[in-house]
């Protein structure tokens, strides 16, 4: 790593340290009572420049690599100690990189200007109440009549699904089933016809989490990313970033436990000494930290080799893909078990709501399964490595 780019993930990852730490952890717990956060933390996040990083400069966003947003994605989850408020305030990083890639020039300064300004919030809808991880097999229709596209179906799980004023959603315009006939529709929010039912959770209680309803709503043609039959490609594409994200946000998390159960290892007192003066806690810590260290080495090596791919023009390298899928799976098992062991650590204070181990425990799940299952996650790997 050459010498500007380790500055410059400093500065960045000092800013987000401070971001998350004064702006957002004092309030998660209260945000997860109220069950969202003020909508106003998009705009703070989008003038400390967050919003926009990764994005090109002339719709108002900063170029960078992926070795430079994983130190911010790492402190944004370890100092901001709750994925609810990383799933819905960066719901964009998943909904608006198919608009930058394949809309019209025009649609792009329409759309995604305002969301790095934090002015409008976007979202991803792919998962249906019929199906996940078969994405070929979804039903959601878009039929084009005129220079509109009708849209009927339905959506489920979908991060941001409540407040989102643009949704980029995954349908069918071609006849019958599988990848062939999936497009990529871009859908305003205030559209007639869409409708949204909030969703309960059992982590990410800050999060807002809908299923949408689509009864003939009428989307401009306009809307339409790429070109029809193109979607399934565009999803797949837009996995890989989704899935480093949510490796980075592991490894945050993970440390995030760890650092609650040292920290109370060393106040809490038990049979007359500290907790941590027990060798059976310390052992505890240490596998943690043995953890933490591997998974830390893996997306550092996956973030370089991702950066040199897309130098070289191979954005989608089959053996890339392979160790994304098999860093996801091993991140989130990192955390899990950082999870499952800190509040063991904390005892039943590790059961209480307001520990930052107890919130991470109950959201362990949905990163394993979100953005590919584990089991999707292993033949997508085997598929590339070439073992099938």
């Amino acid at each position: 790593m050459n010498a500007e780019l380790a500055a410059d993930r400093q500065v960045l990852a000092d800013l987000v340290r401070r971001f998350a730490g004064d702006e957002i952890a004092p309030n998660v717990q209260a945000w997860d009572d109220a069950g969202e956060f003020p909508r106003g933390l998009y705009a703070r996040a989008a003038e400390l420049g967050l919003l926009g990083l990764g994005y090109p400069e002339e719709l108002g966003g900063t170029p960078a690599s992926y070795s430079l947003k994983l130190p911010a994605w790492v402190a944004l989850a370890r100092h901001g100690k709750s994925g609810g408020v990383l799933a819905s305030l960066f719901s964009h990083n998943i909904g608006l990189p198919p608009v930058v890639l394949h809309a019209s020039d025009a649609v792009r300064r329409e759309v995604v200007p305002p969301v790095l300004r934090g002015e409008k919030i976007a979202a991803l809808a792919i998962t249906e109440p019929g199906g996940g991880s078969d994405v070929a097999a979804l039903r959601t229709t878009a039929r084009l009549d005129g220079d509109h596209y009708v849209v009927n179906g339905e959506k489920t799980f979908i991060t941001s699904g409540m407040r989102a004023d643009w949704i980029t959603v995954a349908v069918r315009t071609g006849e019958g089933r599988g990848a062939g006939g999936i497009s990529m529709l871009l859908v305003p929010g205030d559209a007639p016809g869409l409708t949204r039912t909030r969703l309960s959770k059992m982590g990410w209680l800050c999060s807002d989490t809908a299923t949408l309803h689509f009864d003939n709503v009428r989307v401009p043609a306009r809307y339409l990313l790429g070109h029809e039959g193109e979607g399934f490609r565009m999803i797949m594409g837009n996995f890989n970033g989704e899935r480093i994200g949510l490796a980075a946000g592991a490894l945050g998390f993970s440390q995030a436990c760890l650092d609650e159960a040292l920290a109370w290892a060393r106040e809490r007192k038990a049979f007359g000494t500290a907790l941590v003066e027990h060798q059976a806690v310390r052992h505890k810590l240490v596998d943690m930290q043995m953890r933490i260290a591997s998974t830390e080495a893996w997306i550092e090596a996956v973030s370089a080799e991702g950066d040199a791919l897309e130098a070289a023009g191979r954005h989608n390298a089959p053996e890339w893909v392979a160790q994304i899928c098999l860093l996801k799976n091993h991140a989130t098992q990192t955390m899990q078990f950082c999870a499952d062991q800190a509040v063991q650590i904390l005892g039943g204070m590790g059961f209480m709501r307001g520990t930052v181990s107890e919130r991470i425990y109950r959201e362990v799940k949905v990163m394993m399964i979100g953005g590919g299952a584990e089991e999707i996650m292993k033949e997508l790997a085997a598929r590339q490595m070439g073992w099938l």
